[in-house]
């Protein structure tokens, strides 16, 4: 890994990535379903990471982060500010590794997730929903206890972890045409764009996120990384924005981003819970509301799509409301 943190990683840092945490994590499954096969046209691939631990796929990144840190940089604890996915990943790596750890959540933040974070023996902080708040709160943190600092996506070996779940997936599952991931802050994708350049460069990486929260869209276009000024999303794991570092990944890449509106991504997520009788959160339903708009010329392709979270207020369901 380059000692550069705003630098990407290669390949050989997500490969070593899963030689560090393999061992710590679960190797989530695939499903298909021909239902969806026939409502998208496609051969579809689902890469399982509301199986894994703590439900979502941050626990690759957070674990490939933690694992890292000196003993001494370990001693002192870690930080993280997160909306709720991150924070349990963080938690959980902290108590595996037996350092302390405080994570910044939004007030808003979902109940299931900060209950998660407590009982994995973290502190939890709140801050309110401004992003500049969160900040302010984590630097004090880190100015009282010398805690390492663990961000959710801006930082190489967050992008690294995340990349070992499209490692995985092109290893289990050869020959995708197209590989989906949602677009939040920009760590899977990116970590799915470096490993899918790698092995499988004729396979396409494609990003969705909600219109409400279309930054990487908006990016992409205007050539510089841009922000959200409305978050009132149903994806509560989208409501963060690209930075520099993943946004250079993705300019590079050339990434084509999908938005999807907040009713397609309710009506994807509850067809996906009765079709499959898997729970999956909001964000991740966004690749399956992209694949099922009719906008995507996904006939007859193999396209594999990245589940990355099943956390999921049941008293709060989308269709509910």
């Amino acid at each position: 890994m380059s000692a550069d943190p705003k630098q990407p990683p290669v390949f050989a840092d997500i490969q070593a990535a899963h030689a560090r945490i393999r061992d710590w994590i679960h190797r989530t499954p695939v499903h298909t379903c021909a239902h969806l096969d026939s409502l998208t046209g496609a051969r579809v691939f689902f890469k399982c990471e509301n199986l894994q631990r703590i439900g979502a796929f941050k626990i690759r990144g957070a674990l490939n982060t933690i694992m890292q840190l000196t003993d001494e940089e370990a001693a002192r604890g870690v930080v993280g500010h997160s909306s709720g996915n991150h924070a349990q990943a963080v938690a959980r790596a902290a108590r595996m590794r037996g350092i302390p750890a405080w994570l910044v959540m939004p007030e808003d933040a979902v109940a299931l997730k900060v209950d998660a974070v407590r009982e994995l023996g973290a502190e939890v902080v709140f801050c309110t929903t401004d992003i500049e708040d969160r900040r302010r709160v984590v630097n004090e943190i880190i100015e009282r206890t010398g805690a390492a600092s663990v961000h959710p996506f801006d930082d190489p070996r967050i992008i690294a972890g995340q990349g070992t779940a499209a490692l995985e997936f092109h290893e289990d599952c050869p020959g995708l045409d197209i590989l989906m991931t949602p677009v939040g802050g920009g760590g899977i994708v990116c970590g799915s764009i470096i490993t899918t350049q790698a092995i499988a460069p004729d396979c396409r990486v494609i990003a969705a996120e909600p219109e409400i929260t279309d930054d990487a869209w908006r990016s992409l276009r205007i050539g510089s990384p841009q922000i959200n000024d409305n978050t009132d999303t149903i994806c509560d794991g989208l409501k963060a924005w690209i930075s520099e570092l993943t946004f250079g990944i993705m300019r590079d890449y050339e990434l084509q981003v999908e938005r999807v509106s907040d009713d397609e991504i309710t009506a994807a997520m509850r067809l996906f819970w009765e079709r499959t009788n898997l729970i999956i959160e909001a964000s991740s339903a966004t690749v399956l509301a992209a694949a099922l708009s009719g906008r995507m010329d996904i006939a007859g392709k193999r396209v594999g799509m990245i589940l990355t979270g099943g956390n999921v207020d049941l008293d709060r369901l989308p269709w509910m409301s």
